[in-house]
């Protein structure tokens, strides 16, 4: 089975109130749950918030840091889930689901071989 990137776009910024977080969490824990039961999940990331990312680029042979994402925006990669599914359609119905139960968009990419 191929394997697929699900990276999930959140907008910077305050969560949720606590009453709709909490309905999201049930809803992602179910689509969870169901991405395990299937077989279909192989590793979940979150992550820290955009403005705690460090960018390395090289400049003139040296090593430039800079605070904060590499791109500006209103929204950042917030989390990401590696699965496998058989083809790409598999996949974006896993998408399809995560972006219901997270009510954020979900980018899907194939993992090279």
């Amino acid at each position: 089975m191929k394997q697929y990137l699900l990276s999930i776009y959140q907008p910077d910024g305050d969560p949720p109130a606590p009453d709709d977080l909490a309905a999201i969490m049930r809803d992602v824990d179910a689509w969870d749950s169901e991405l395990k039961a299937a077989g279909a999940w192989v590793f979940t990331g979150r992550l820290h918030p955009a403005d705690t990312a460090t960018v390395v680029r090289p400049k003139d042979g040296e090593l430039l840091l800079t605070d904060g994402p590499y791109t500006e925006g209103k929204e950042h990669i917030g989390g990401f889930v590696v699965i496998q599914a058989p083809d790409l359609d598999a996949a974006l119905e896993w998408a399809r689901k995560a972006g219901l139960a997270t009510t954020l968009p979900i980018e899907v990419r194939p993992l090279q071989d």
